[in-house]
């Protein structure tokens, strides 16, 4: 890019943040109306979440085994006495939540503990054996004869491209969702 383009470009975007400027104090103006509508939906929002399966919405995820596809049996990660009993601990929580139940299966999948950073500790589970033995769903068999590849990646788009996307925004929104993961509903005995 020239520098007469750059300077074209500073000077597009100067006028441009006038103008964002102001459509921002037209809303903060309606902030008032944006916490009557969030105190309206107070059910949607939760302040903790609710034991045992979520409701029906009318789709239940599954996942299709390979027939004859050997289950990895992978040996669990060493962990010391502490490591343990916090996994334990959190392994209790999701039983009596009904998010998990005991299995019959001899192979264990191995899970590592990660720090937060309210000091607090999220137990990861390592499932990167597991999309071999499952088959892909239509869509992504759709989608990968679309794209023309034999494995399906999630493209992370760059940071400037975020950023000239976002350029215009001026309310931003952040959305937390506790133990996102076990609130999918899975069909049968999954």
């Amino acid at each position: 890019m020239s520098a007469f383009a750059k300077k074209k470009r500073l000077r597009v975007r100067y006028y441009q943040k006038r103008n964002y400027l102001y459509s921002c104090t037209r809303m903060f103006i309606s902030l008032t109306n944006f916490i009557l509508l969030f105190l309206e939906f107070t059910d949607v929002f939760p302040n903790e979440v609710s034991h045992g399966l979520p409701p029906l919405r009318g789709i239940e995820h599954q996942i299709d085994l390979i027939l004859g596809c050997p289950i990895p049996n992978r040996p669990t990660y060493r962990t010391n006495l502490e490591e343990t009993k916090k996994i334990q601990k959190q392994v209790n929580e999701l039983l009596e939540k009904g998010f998990v139940r005991e299995s019959l299966s001899p192979c264990p999948v191995p899970v590592i503990l990660v720090p937060k950073k309210d000091g607090t500790w999220h137990m990861c589970v390592d499932t990167a054996e597991r999309p071999r033995q499952s088959q892909p769903n239509s869509n992504q068999i759709r989608l990968r004869q679309k794209l023309g590849c034999d494995k399906y990646r999630y493209p992370i788009p760059s940071l400037d491209d975020m950023l000239d996307e976002l350029f215009d925004s001026c309310v931003f929104t952040k959305i937390d969702l506790e133990s996102g993961y076990n609130q999918i509903r899975m069909k049968g005995d999954e």
